[in-house]
């Protein structure tokens, strides 16, 4: 696939549509797995109990936020080819995941 099909699959609205509502989720659900683990870590320290039967959720946030930060660490290594800034490109892709990486490689929504 050229970058051309690329570009015109990114700019359909339908896929605009998905792409929008999977960065939302992704947003909300990547700073949630923060602070779960922030509080987790908070709770280790103080010797108290965090939800105890909730303890089946860790494996999962963290598998989830390795994922994000190799798509980060992608997001910047992307940036730094096309002359961009890889720290806000990698924040982005962190928290975006996959469109956001989708975004950079096609460059900004096909519209460069």
């Amino acid at each position: 696939m050229n970058l051309n099909e690329q570009k015109q699959i990114i700019n359909n609205p339908v896929f605009e549509l998905i792409q929008t509502s999977v960065k939302i989720l992704s947003i909300v659900l990547i700073s949630l797995a923060i602070f779960w683990e922030l509080g987790n870590l908070y709770a280790k320290l103080n010797n108290w109990e965090f939800f105890g039967n909730l303890n089946w959720i860790f494996p999962l946030e963290r598998i989830a936020l390795i994922s994000h930060a190799i798509e980060g660490m992608i997001g910047a290594y992307y940036a730094k080819l096309q002359d961009k800034n890889p720290l806000q490109y990698s924040l982005y892709a962190f928290f975006t995941g996959t469109p956001g990486l989708l975004e950079l490689k096609a460059g900004q929504k096909g519209n460069e």
